[in-house]
Parts: structure tokens; sequence; C-alpha cells
């Protein structure tokens, strides 16, 4: 009688758990590039198509954001690191409502601004938050090589781990659900960008500014930042520019 091997991982399986323990481990971590397809599957001993496939399903979980073509800006950059079901649940309601965007940006302009004010607060006390994770992805931004795709993502990825940073379990799960709607109206909002150059830069400021009130533990600095920030972007960017958030 031949042996049930129905519990044996399949080859996709096995790229995705490598993946995901280097994740969890800290050896990869959001910014950080996957090795090419050949290399992986040459390291795990399983076929390209194996790897795809497994990368498909990062990309699908929000993990990763893959890029076709060659050179440095090609293939699979870390964009998040393993979350739990809730946030994933509300990606999938983000997709099938298709909630409004102006009612996504009104809901980010109420958490993140609480959440900068929140960890400013922090910073004066003796429990100062971790924002190693969020400068790391400040870091990752600077890549001059970076697709505007990418830049997006890494900048969806940052705001994340800021809510991370606060320790808040529901507006971390919250935030995690609503990146693919921001990535969403991000990306749709490139079309609108004359100098995709000028305003990754400013972009870029804007999120040290941020993090720099916290550090300093100024608090309101840190609430009109955040909020400006996410205004600001949805104000270049938005069609309808009238609905725009308080």
């Amino acid at each position: 009688m031949a042996a049930d091997t129905s519990a044996e991982p399949r080859a996709w399986e096995i790229v995705l758990e490598h993946i995901e323990r280097q994740l969890l481990s800290g050896e990869l971590a959001p910014g950080d590039r996957l090795p090419g397809e050949r290399a992986l599957a040459a390291e795990l001993g399983v076929g390209r198509s194996s790897v795809r496939e497994a990368l498909r399903v990062l990309e699908v979980l929000g993990l990763i954001r893959t890029h076709t073509g060659s050179g440095p800006s090609a293939g699979a950059i870390i964009i998040s690191t393993p979350g739990g079901g809730m946030s994933a649940l509300m990606r999938l309601q983000v997709a099938a409502s298709g909630f409004p965007v102006a009612d996504i940006v009104a809901t980010r302009l109420v958490l993140e601004a609480s959440v900068a004010g929140d960890l400013a607060a922090a910073s004066a006390t003796d429990h100062r938050p971790d924002l190693a994770g969020a400068e790391r992805l400040l870091d990752a931004m600077d890549d001059p090589g970076l697709t505007a795709p990418e830049f997006l993502a890494l900048d969806a990825a940052f705001h994340l781990a800021l809510a991370e940073a606060s320790g808040n379990q529901v507006i971390t799960a919250t935030m995690a659900g609503l990146r693919s709607g921001i990535e969403g109206y991000a990306l749709a909002g490139l079309a609108r960008i004359e100098d995709w150059h000028a305003t990754s830069a400013r972009l870029r400021s804007e999120h040290r500014a941020v993090v720099a009130a916290i550090r300093a533990a100024d608090a309101a600095a840190a609430r009109t930042r955040m909020h400006d920030h996410i205004s600001g972007y949805y104000a270049e960017t938005s069609p309808d520019p009238a609905r725009i958030p308080a």
C-alpha cells in the first residue's frame, strides 16, 4: 500500500515557509529585496515555477511587491511582515466593497494623526517607542532606483510601521487592512503628478519631519505634520479636491 504523502508540503509551500521564517527571524525585513528566482530555486532545490507561485502568494498577501524586467529595480521587494487574520479579512472587505477614497483618507487622518501624537507623547516617558522599523523603511525609500509603485508600497509600509510602534493591535490591524486601499488610491494618483521626483522628495522630507517630531516628544507637531502629509498627497492627486477631508 502506498504511503500517504498528502501532508507533505508542495514545492511552492517550501519556498513560502522559507521566506516567512526569514521574515519572522529578522533575516529579511521591509525594504530588502529577495534573491532572484534562479538563486531561490537552487538554494531550496525546487523549480523556478514553484518559486514564482510562492511569490504570487506573497504578493497577494501584501508581503512583497514584484517588478518584472532586468536591472537593479527588478525582482521582489519586501513591503511588510506576516500579520494576523483580522487585517487579511479587512483587506478583502476593502477590495470587495471598494470603499470611497475620501472615506479611507478621513479614517487615516483620524487614526494616524492620533498615532503620531501618542508616539510623541510616549517619547517623553521611560517607554519610548521603537521606531527602528519605520526608520529602516525611510532609508529604503531613499534608494534612487525604486520605481514609483515600489516607493509607494514602502510608503504604505512606513505608515503601518508607525501604527505597529504604537502597540495598539486594533489600530495596527485596521491600518494593515486598509493598506491595499491606501496603495490603490496612491497609485491611481500617479497619473496626476507632474514631477514624481519632486513629489517623492517632498514625501520623504515629510516622513522624516513626522519622525523628528515624535522623537522630540512634540505631540502637537507630530499630529499636524501627519495630518498635512496625508491630506497633501490626496490634494495633489485627487480628481475631486473639493472632497478633501478636513
